[in-house]
């Protein structure tokens, strides 16, 4: 529904506030900017922030012609620190929207 309505050529954070009403009109599990702990060695070093966890998914958005290695990367990344499952990567800038969805297969990075 979002990139029906807005169709691409906007900035992330404009696609990402358009999800965040729908997905609160869902009536979905959800929370918006998410903090995650990343650890080295038994100790936390870092947070990365996820855009979306939406029931037991994390979700990323992008707006760029399409998707780069490094979006995977990242979101893969993501789901190691968070110990998520099942990660939606989201591309609204392109003709048609574009959905990935990518799988955890190692387990949470924690102590």
């Amino acid at each position: 529904m979002v990139h029906r309505a807005l169709g691409p050529g906007f900035r992330e954070i404009t696609y990402q506030r358009a999800l965040a009403l729908e997905l609160e009109a869902s009536g979905l599990d959800r929370v918006r900017e998410e903090d995650i702990p990343v650890y080295y060695k038994d100790r936390e070093i870092d947070t990365r922030r996820v855009e979306f966890v939406v029931e037991d998914c994390l979700v990323e958005i992008k707006a760029k012609s399409e998707f780069d290695p490094e979006d995977y990367v990242q979101t893969l990344a993501y789901l190691k620190a968070s110990g998520f499952r099942i990660g939606l990567l989201v591309n609204f800038a392109s003709k048609k929207a574009e959905f990935r969805r990518l799988v955890n297969m190692v387990g949470r990075q924690d102590p």
